[in-house]
């Protein structure tokens, strides 16, 4: 049984350091911020100081100011860790039709045929047929079970059914708690960013005269930029949030619908 387990439980469980990821974005969104937006070549007399080449969007971006690469930070640990949630919650459906799966496993049942249960696991793998593999085995033991009453060996069922689960939920949440708090962060950041271009306009129009039109220009873009990332950053974040908290929804409603057949079956088949 122990070989069984193991191989159900090879897969893609998840990067643990998350902060290893946000470190990394970090570097990636600098260089990008200096390497590729403050590039002289997106501004007039190739000085970054100056107003970017018309048309240059690129440009436009590096005028945003130090809280661009902030922003950018925040919109890549989105994308990076989106992407590795897809990669780990794709796992823990396991192989092939998860509904097709749960209704195969129940058919089994119906049928009394756990050595078919165990081998529809044991093809899926994934969260699901992880703790239904770790049910069965349960269930099994109690069948031999001589010693404890009909209702007991049920709550033994149950509650191996409700700690394996416990133990799958943390690998499919992983890194989700992050995602969420760049939802609102990542809008904040932006009104900071927001804030500080209007705070640098306004300073130029106090200043007044010609010689600070760059000066005006360069709040107005930085407000305007910081704004836009920060919107994207936060719809970005919230959509993965979203998307992948239906995915486990799904996979937790399977759990429930699989383990109370389960349960139900062994009550119907046993004195």
């Amino acid at each position: 049984m122990e070989t069984k387990n193991k191989k159900k439980n090879v897969g893609f469980r998840g990067i643990k350091s998350a902060w290893i990821v946000i470190v990394c974005c970090f570097i990636v969104a600098v260089l990008i911020y200096t390497q590729v937006l403050g590039n002289p070549a997106n501004f007039m007399n190739n000085d970054p100081n100056n107003h970017p080449l018309p048309g240059n969007f690129l440009g436009t971006i590096y005028k945003g100011g130090v809280i661009v690469p902030v922003i950018q930070t925040l919109l890549l640990t989105v994308i990076a860790l989106s992407i590795e949630r897809f990669f780990a919650i794709r796992a823990a459906f396991g192989h092939g039709s998860l509904a097709k799966f749960v209704a195969n496993i129940k058919v089994a049942l119906a049928n009394n045929d756990m050595a078919q249960a165990q081998a529809l696991c044991d093809k899926q793998r994934g969260s699901v047929a992880n703790v239904v593999g770790a049910t069965l085995q349960k269930y099994s033991e109690m069948e031999n079970n001589t010693v404890l009453s009909k209702d007991q060996k049920q709550l033994a069922i149950q509650q191996e059914l409700e700690e394996a689960t416990a133990l799958e939920l943390p690998m499919m949440q992983e890194n989700l708690p992050i995602i969420g708090t760049i939802t609102t962060l990542g809008t904040l950041m932006g009104l900071l960013g927001t804030v500080i271009g209007m705070i640098r306009s306004f300073a130029a129009l106090a200043a007044g005269g010609s010689a600070d039109s760059m000066a005006l220009s360069q709040g107005i873009s930085e407000a305007l930029i910081n704004t836009a990332f920060g919107i994207l950053t936060g719809a970005l974040a919230v959509i993965a949030y979203n998307y992948y908290t239906n995915k486990i929804d799904k996979l937790t409603f399977a759990l429930d619908e699989v383990g109370f057949s389960i349960v139900q079956t062994f009550a119907a088949t046993h004195k």
